[in-house]
């Protein structure tokens, strides 16, 4: 009879890591970078610039920085009053300076600085602000442009003109396709597509990373009607010598398209004409002026008023949620919700 032996498992032997393992290329942190938004990455690198100077002043090690440093620096810009506002900065402008640092640490592969003492700093600055009633401690949100507003807007332009139209489709189309403003400036004539039901917009929604095919139908009224002004935008474009390249362009009050553009002798702005996205903001901002709106206007406002609306309309959140390329469970998307909600489905009616 053949003895059964028990024959030892061989057992893997953990692996080392080697300093290959751990490292990134410059070409995959530049990839990484490319990851996050322009707008955002501007804000980080000015963050950073404004923390690196700060610690430069008092002798700190910015980079890799411990969590004293930190503290100290979160506890200064509580207390002090910056260039710009003449006070303190806000608790959000905070937060992303600290995304700011943490970013860097990670783009440098170095470890982020422990915050749990700097964020107790700015949850008793945040309390401090609301005790005050200091404006500061609310979050600023852009007022909704809800159709009522919308059309006060629509009536203060001359339509007769190029910019007109122009400014007509940026209102009426980032609030059909419930667009962000960098999202409507991206627009090219060929990404609408028109069809007997209206226009099939290919939109490239940022924050999901992915293009959405926006199904816009006409309108009942012709005067808002979102379909009817970007036709009488293309028409009018095309009698000028454009029929392809960006959808929103910069005209001068000359009505010329995409004029040239110079700052100290050298040509600035996209050689196309394409509108960038601040200039898109300040277009309705100046509308909303124009129209005697009190409140807060920006570009957001049409993202937020098509959402407030469609919910007092009744449409599903699914619905608006695929409508307008938010992420499934943005909160963002739930917060604008609840505002269109507080009255139509306000739990008091009826006590």
């Amino acid at each position: 009879m053949t003895e059964l032996v028990p024959v030892a498992l061989a057992v893997p032997a953990v692996p080392v890591h080697s300093a290959a393992d751990i490292a990134l290329s410059d070409d995959a942190r530049a990839a990484i970078l490319a990851g996050i938004p322009e707008s955002t990455r501007r804000a980080y690198a000015s963050d950073w610039s404004a923390f690196t100077t700060w610690c430069a002043d008092r002798s700190r090690v910015a980079l890799p920085s411990t969590a004293e440093t930190i503290t100290e620096y979160v506890t200064h810009l509580t207390l002090t009053p910056s260039a710009r506002t003449g006070r303190p900065l806000s608790p959000s402008s905070i937060e992303r300076a600290l995304a700011a640092i943490r970013t860097a640490h990670n783009a440098a592969n170095a470890q982020p600085p422990q915050t749990k003492a700097c964020r107790k700093v700015l949850s008793g600055y945040r309390e401090r602000l609301a005790l005050t009633k200091d404006p500061a401690a609310r979050p600023r949100k852009a007022d909704p442009a809800v159709p009522d507003t919308l059309r006060a807007m629509l009536a203060t332009l001359d339509r007769s003109t190029l910019a007109g139209k122009r400014d007509a489709v940026l209102l009426l189309l980032g609030y059909a396709c419930a667009a962000r403003v960098s999202e409507l400036v991206a627009l090219d004539v060929a990404d609408v597509r028109e069809t007997p039901d209206g226009l099939l917009v290919n939109v490239y929604r940022r924050k999901i990373k992915t293009f959405t095919e926006t199904a816009i139908p006409y309108g009942r009224v012709p005067a808002t009607c979102p379909v009817r002004a970007l036709k009488d935008l293309l028409t009018a474009m095309a009698e000028d010598g454009r029929t392809s390249g960006p959808l929103l362009v910069r005209i001068d009050r000359h009505g010329r398209v995409a004029p040239p553009m110079l700052r100290k002798g050298l040509p600035i702005g996209d050689p196309s004409g394409r509108m960038t996205s601040d200039a898109a903001a300040d277009v309705v901002t100046r509308i909303a002026q124009a129209a005697d709106l009190d409140g807060r206007w920006t570009g957001h406002s049409l993202r937020r008023g098509f959402a407030t609306a469609a919910r007092r309309s009744g449409a599903a959140l699914e619905r608006i949620g695929r409508h307008g390329g938010w992420a499934d469970g943005s909160k963002a998307l739930l917060g604008y919700l609840e505002e269109g909600d507080r009255w139509t489905d306000n739990p008091v009616t009826g006590l």
